[in-house]
C-alpha cells in the first residue's frame, strides 16, 4: 500500500520514491538552474598538520561569464587516489556542450541483448546517471552546491607517501573537512560524495565525527579491508589487487604538467613519488612468493594480526556515525561485505540512513536505475535529494524514503524496514551423495534434502580453474568478466569443477534474505586446503545463477564469536573470521574437521519449479589464492567431504517459507 506522507507525498513502500521520487528527478534535471555557470580552480594546496601539501580542484556556482557567486554555499568533498586530473577529464567530456548531448543520445539509445547484454549495464552506468557521481556534477553544483575534490596523500599532484586509508590519511580527511568548512565560499556545511574508495574515505571520516561534517553519500564503500578484498576467507584477491595497485601507482607519478609550463612544479611531489613508487607492492609480492610461515617478513605479517596500523585503521567503526548516510552497494560488489554490515551498525534511526542495494558489480554503478518502470531514481538524483535535505534543509520527503531499497537478484526492486528482511525463517537443508540428475556435467551430482543423510559416503574434489568463467570471476574483475553472460549468469560452465547438491523443485515461489552458511564436514590429504561455496537458483532449463559466494582458507577457520551471528538452534549464520597468523589452525591429515564458509548477504527470488544448488569447490581463481605459505601447506592436494550422519554437512539459509 502507497501512503503519501507530508508534503512530499513518497510513497514509502515503493522503490520509485513515488510522486517526491518525481520531483527529486525534475529537481535535479531542470534546464532552469539557480546558477547559470561554474567556476574551476585547479591545484589548490592544503597544508595539513604535518606539512605536507594535498591539491584540491574546486568547482563553484558562477554567473553565465563564469565568475564565482559571492553567496556561501554547501560544500561537497570528494577525496580521490585517482588523480583529479581524470575527475576532470572526465567531468569536461560528460559536460561539454556539444559532447553532453551527443553522449547523452548514443548511449540512450543503445541497449544491448543476446551475447552482448552484459556489456549492456556497462554502458547502463553512463546511461542511467551513476558515472556521476565519481565525477563533479555540474548539475548540483548550478543549483547551490562547492564542489571540492582532493588527491589523497601520496596520489595524484598532492606531497607526499600513499597511505591507503591508514590513520594518516583519516586524519588528512578531517583535515579537508574542516579546511573546506572554513573557506570563504562555504556555509560550513560539509557533505562527502564519491564512488568506492572515495566511499570509503567517507566511511572512516563520518566515524570520526567532524563537526562540519553533515551528511555523506557514499557509493559502493568498504570499511573492513581484509575481510572485504585483500583477504575474503583467507584467499588473496588476485583478480582485483594488482591491477588496482598498479592503476593507483601508475596514476600517481603522472606529474603536474601545467606546473611545469609555469616554472611551479613541486620538487617535493617528485621527491615523494621517488622515495616509493610502487605502495604495497613488496606485500603483495611477498603474499605471492614467501614460501612458510616463518618466513613471512614483517611488513606482510602487520596485515596478518589485529593490532597493527592497517587493521585497526581498515575497520568501518560505523557503529560510530552519527550524520545521515546513505549506502549503495550491489549484491556481486568488491564491498558486499560492508554494505550491509554497517548499514545495519550504524545507530540512526531508519529517517536518516538508507540502503540500496542493486544486484550489479563495481563497475556497473547505478545501471539499469532511472525512477521508471519499479526502479529507484538514477544515483545523481537521489545524491542531490540527500543533500539538499540534510544540508539546506529542504523538507523534500527524502528521510521518508523506504529504509531499505533492495533488487531482488534476477527479479524485480522491493522495498523493506530492514535487512535482513522480516519474516525469514532459518532452514537446514543437508548435503546428500544421492543424485539429484541436474548436474551430470559435475565432478559429483549431489542432492539437498531436508532430512539429514544416513550415508558415510566420501565426496572428492581436487582444485581446478573453470572458476575463470564464473560469476565469482565478474566479481573480483568488478564486472567485466560479466561481459560474458555464458560466464556470469549460468555457472554450468565452472561446476565442472565443483560438487553440486541440488533439492528438489520448490512448489510455491521462495524469498531467501539474509546470511547463508555453509558447513562441511571435511577430510584433507594435507595441512591446508581452500574451500568456496555458492548459492544458486536453478531454473527449469537448468540454468544456474549464482546469488551468494563464500570461500575459507581451512587454517583460518577460527571465528570470534562475539562479532558473529547465531540461529536459534545455534548455527552460526554469519561467521565473522579472525584471519590472523595467531588463529591459524592447521588440520591433521586425515582427521575429520567441521569448517563454516559465510556465504555474502544476499535478496533472491525464487521462483515456483526452481530448484537451490549449493556448490563446493577447491579453488577460486582469479577470486581468491590462499597466500604463498598456504596455499604451500595444502599441496593443492584432492578435499573431500565425509558424509556421516553424526557430523552432518548442509547449509543454513534465511527462508520465507520453509522446505517440505
Amino acid at each position: 500500500m502507497a501512503v503519501g506522507l507530508g508534503g512530499a507525498g513518497v510513497a514509502s513502500a515503493d522503490p520509485t520514491g513515488g510522486a517526491a521520487g518525481r520531483q527529486w528527478t525534475a529537481s535535479h534535471d531542470s534546464k532552469q538552474k539557480k546558477y547559470a555557470g561554474v567556476s574551476i580552480q585547479t591545484d589548490v594546496p592544503i597544508r595539513m598538520s604535518d606539512g605536507t601539501v594535498l591539491r584540491a580542484d574546486i568547482y563553484r556556482p558562477a554567473d553565465a561569464r563564469k565568475r564565482p557567486i559571492a553567496t556561501k554555499t554547501p560544500t561537497i568533498v570528494n577525496l580521490t587516489p585517482y588523480t583529479k586530473l581524470l575527475t576532470s577529464l572526465g567531468t569536461a567530456v560528460t559536460e561539454h556542450p556539444v559532447l553532453k548531448p551527443f553522449m547523452e543520445q548514443v548511449v540512450s539509445k543503445i541497449h544491448l541483448t543476446g551475447p552482448l547484454r552484459g556489456a549492456d549495464d556497462l554502458i547502463g552506468t553512463m546511461r542511467d546517471g551513476g558515472a556521476k557521481t565519481m565525477m563533479a556534477d555540474y548539475d548540483l553544483i548550478r543549483s547551490g552546491y562547492t564542489q571540492v575534490v582532493v588527491d589523497v596523500r601520496g596520489t595524484g599532484f598532492s606531497q607526499g607517501k600513499w597511505q591507503t586509508f591508514k590513520s594518516r590519511e583519516q586524519k588528512d580527511t578531517v583535515e579537508v573537512i574542516n579546511w573546506a568548512a572554513r573557506q570563504k565560499w562555504s556555509d560550513g556545511k560539509i557533505g562527502m560524495s564519491g564512488v568506492s574508495y572515495s566511499g570509503i574515505n567517507q566511511i572512516y571520516a563520518a566515524k570520526m565525527a567532524p563537526k562540519a561534517l553533515k551528511a555523506i553519500f557514499p557509493v559502493e564503500p568498504g570499511g573492513d579491508l581484509i575481510r572485504d578484498v585483500v583477504a575474503p576467507g583467507g584467499a588473496l584477491g588476485v583478480g582485483f589487487l594488482p591491477l588496482w595497485l598498479t592503476l593507483v601507482n601508475a596514476t600517481k607519478l603522472i606529474p603536474n604538467v601545467a606546473s611545469m609550463m609555469t616554472g611551479n612544479f613541486d620538487w617535493k611531489w617528485l621527491a615523494d613519488r621517488m622515495s616509493e613508487p610502487g605502495t604495497f607492492y613488496p606485500q603483495l609480492f611477498a603474499a605471492l612468493s614467501t614460501p612458510n610461515i616463518a618466513s613471512i617478513p614483517p611488513n606482510l605479517k602487520s596485515l596478518l594480526e589485529t593490532n597493527s596500523d592497517e587493521r585497526s585503521s581498515w575497520l568501518s567503526g560505523a557503529d560510530k556515525i552519527t550524520v545521515p548516510t546513505m549506502i549503495y552497494g550491489g549484491w556481486f560488489d568488491l564491498f558486499t561485505n560492508t554494505e550491509v554490515r554497517a548499514f545495519n551498525q550504524i545507530p540512526l534511526p531508519p529517517s536518516q540512513k538508507k540502503l540500496i542495494m542493486g544486484d550489479g558489480y563495481h563497475l556497473t554503478i547505478g545501471a539499469r536505475q532511472s525512477g521508471k518502470n519499479g526502479t529507484p531514481p538514477r544515483l545523481d538524483v537521489l545524491q542531490k535529494a540527500w543533500f539538499d535535505k540534510w544540508l539546506k534543509g529542504i523538507d523534500n520527503g527524502i528521510d521518508r524514503y523506504s529504509p531499505v531499497t533492495l533488487k531482488q537478484v534476477g527479479d524485480k526492486w522491493i522495498s523493506a524496514d530492514q535487512f535482513p528482511r522480516a519474516g525469514m525463517q532459518r532452514q537446514r537443508l543437508y548435503l546428500s551423495d544421492k543424485r539429484s540428475g541436474t548436474a551430470p556435467y559435475a565432478v559429483r551430482d549431489g542432492s539437498l534434502k531436508v532430512a539429514r543423510t544416513t550415508s558415510r559416503g566420501r565426496l572428492t574434489v581436487s582444485p581446478g580453474l573453470a572458476t575463470i568463467c564464473s560469476r565469482d570471476s565478474a566479481q573480483q574483475t568488478i564486472g567485466v568478466v560479466a561481459i560474458l553472460p555464458v560466464c556470469s549468469d549460468d555457472a554450468r560452465f565452472s561446476e565442472r569443477d565443483a560438487l553440486t547438491f541440488t533439492s528438489a523443485p520448490v512448489p510455491t515461489t521462495r524469498s531467501v534474505s539474509g546470511y547463508t552458511n555453509v558447513r562441511l564436514n571435511t577430510v584433507h590429504d594435507a595441512t591446508d586446503g581452500y574451500w568456496v561455496a555458492t548459492l544458486n537458483d536453478v531454473a527449469p532449463n537448468g540454468t544456474s545463477k549464482v546469488i551468494s559466494t563464500g570461500q575459507l582458507v581451512t587454517s583460518l577457520r577460527a571465528y570470534d564469536a562475539a562479532k558473529s551471528e547465531f540461529a536459534a538452534n545455534g548455527d552460526v549464520i554469519d561467521p565473522y573470521l579472525k584471519l590472523t597468523l595467531s588463529s591459524r589452525q592447521p588440520v591433521t591429515p586425515g582427521k575429520p574437521v567441521a569448517i563454516d564458509i559465510g556465504l555474502l548477504p544476499t535478496e533472491a527470488l525464487i521462483k515456483a519449479g526452481h530448484r537451490l544448488r549449493v556448490d563446493v569447490f577447491a579453488m577460486n581463481m582469479p577470486r581468491g589464492l590462499p597466500l604463498r605459505p598456504l596455499l604451500n601447506a595444502s599441496q593443492l592436494k584432492p578435499q573431500h567431504i565425509q558424509l556421516d550422519p553424526t557430523r552432518p554437512s548442509f547449509v543454513n539459509l534465511p527462508i520465507s517459507a520453509t522446505l517440505r
